[in-house]
């Protein structure tokens, strides 16, 4: 009996079966990958979480001149009931984030809207109320004209910001905004009209 050819064959084998066993891994952790991939691409692809204004409603509006600064003392409170829906298949968990009012471009109210978390599939109500600053208008000549003609145009923009992880692996960063042009009616009390529209950036 050749010991040397036994022996080379018996490396010959173990090689094969190493390769083998190599190629096998390999596959595998391809398939793997791949399906990671497809999930990703499918099922745990990120869906923009979805800010709508459901209503705004006008809580109260008081208007008187200041004849010292000759300017408008024009206090307004708004209601805000927003919705965030969260399509995806896991929490969103969003930031601290704000609420802004403006007239003609110009900054006169904020609230805070304090950190959360919104469930897999979930929809969450949110109220936010937004009041003037009063002192920013003190001295824009247009606020008065803008009241003694019954109608105030302002806008609201609200921003959330936060984050989904999917399996604990996987983070998507998202940011929902929403814009608001509204018409008060100053003589009713009430908002005559609401023009909405609607982003997110991932």
């Amino acid at each position: 009996m050749d010991y040397t050819s036994t022996k080379d064959r018996s490396s010959y084998l173990a090689k094969i079966r190493k390769r083998r066993k190599v190629l096998i891994g390999v596959s595998v952790f391809l398939i793997f990958v791949l399906i990671i991939l497809v999930l990703a691409l499918t099922v745990f692809k990120p869906r923009h979480a979805i800010t709508t204004i459901k209503s705004v409603k006008l809580q109260s509006m008081k208007a008187a001149l200041n004849v010292p600064n000759m300017g408008l003392d024009l206090n307004v409170t708004l209601d805000l009931d927003i919705l965030v829906k969260n399509p995806n298949p896991a929490s969103f968990k969003y930031t601290n984030s704000v609420a802004l009012l403006y007239y003609r471009g110009m900054q006169i109210g904020e609230a805070e809207i304090p950190a959360g978390e919104i469930f897999s599939e979930e929809t969450l109500e949110m109220n936010v109320t937004l009041t003037v600053l009063a002192d920013r208008l003190l001295s824009n000549s247009d606020a008065y004209s803008d009241v003694t003609s019954g109608q105030v145009q302002v806008q609201t923009s609200t921003r959330i910001s936060g984050k989904v992880t999917v399996m604990k692996i996987i983070k998507h960063h998202m940011v929902s905004y929403s814009y608001c042009d509204l018409l008060l009616d100053v003589w009713n009390q009430t908002v005559a009209n609401m023009e909405c529209r609607y982003r997110t950036k991932l």
